[in-house]
């Protein structure tokens, strides 16, 4: 990678990125590193696929892998805004990373601001320029906005991986991880007058990795790559049990490669978006207004992008070949 670039990479657009660094949030991560499309400027961790604080420590030892130690990353919201933490222990095990997390290192350490200072501090400094991958629960997000209410006119875009429209919920009938791990943020999220492109699970449960292609990270030696084979092993052990498929779909590298190239969404519906917070079976359903919004109950609220299908090939090739490109 040209590090001449700078300490993020890339040549193009600016990206905060924030997740709950698991597994899936580690292939994207190398994948955008790998792509040199982009410019890392910081990354923020929230609760979700483990805590926080060692999401912190998985980001960390991603960007050091990428060639990238100088991007900051910031430790945020450690619990809901409003409901008991919950972790996704199960499918990314209990250090987000399958069992190959690395202890952390004194000269790799999170800065002392939260996510959210962070992602305002660089708004403010950058207005109209950064773009923001949200890959987790959405608390930080929903904490910025409550600490800058001109942040929607600061950042460029949100591309956030969440949401089930028609496509069941992955960890309730209706309800996608994301979302139902922080129902409160999301609806903040997703209901603010800002630019957001919702990558749902109707799109990335059309991405899986096939047998071949889990084959070509099989064959690779980089440290990247040794890292992401053995990582992926927990990850399509657990779909395999639970799916009955050897195999894995790219939840949060597909929204990074929608954040890279928006042509590669194939099916989009733009609608506002809200979410169900009540509901004793329901509760973080997105809840999407599909009617004609020509006549005169026309739907009400920010619109938001929802990207309901892809280019499945496409994403797979470019998500392998980014992260391959990691040496």
């Amino acid at each position: 990678m040209n590090q001449a670039m700078g300490a993020g990479g890339g040549a193009g657009q600016r990206v905060v990125l924030d997740g709950d660094y698991g597994i899936d949030d580690a292939l994207a991560l190398l994948y955008l590193a790998g792509t040199g499309a982009v410019q890392i400027c910081a990354v923020g961790t929230v609760h979700g696929n483990t805590g926080a604080v060692q999401a912190a420590h998985n980001a960390l030892h991603l960007l050091g892998l990428a060639g990238l130690p100088g991007v900051p990353v910031a430790v945020g919201a450690h619990r809901p805004l409003a409901q008991a933490v919950k972790y996704s222990s199960l499918v990314h095990g209990d250090d987000g990373m399958g069992g190959q997390a690395v202890p952390p290192t004194p000269d790799r350490r999170p800065v002392v601001e939260s996510a959210a200072e962070q992602l305002v501090r660089i708004a403010r400094a950058h207005p109209g320029e950064c773009s923001v991958l949200a890959t987790g629960p959405l608390t930080n997000l929903a904490l910025a906005l409550q600490l800058e209410p001109e942040l929607p006119r600061l950042v460029s875009r949100v591309v956030v991986m969440g949401g089930a429209v028609v496509e069941p919920g992955n960890v309730s009938p209706l309800g996608e991880a994301n979302v139902v791990h922080d129902p409160e943020a999301a609806d903040l999220v997703l209901s603010a007058d800002w630019p957001v492109t919702l990558v749902t699970v109707d799109a990335t449960m059309r991405t899986w990795l096939e047998p071949s292609d889990l084959a070509r990270l099989e064959a690779v030696t980089s440290p990247a790559g040794v890292f992401v084979r053995d990582a992926l092993r927990h990850y399509v052990r657990f779909y395999d049990e639970h799916y009955g498929r050897r195999s894995c779909p790219l939840h949060d590298p597909t929204a990074a490669v929608v954040l890279v190239d928006p042509t590669a969404a194939t099916e989009v519906l733009t609608r506002p978006v809200r979410v169900e917070l009540r509901g004793e079976h329901t509760r973080g359903t997105t809840v999407v207004d599909r009617r004609d919004n020509r006549g005169p109950g026309r739907p009400e609220g920010t619109a938001v992008r929802l990207v309901l299908g892809v280019d499945r090939d496409r994403v797979v090739r470019e998500v392998l070949d980014g992260v391959l490109a990691v040496s």
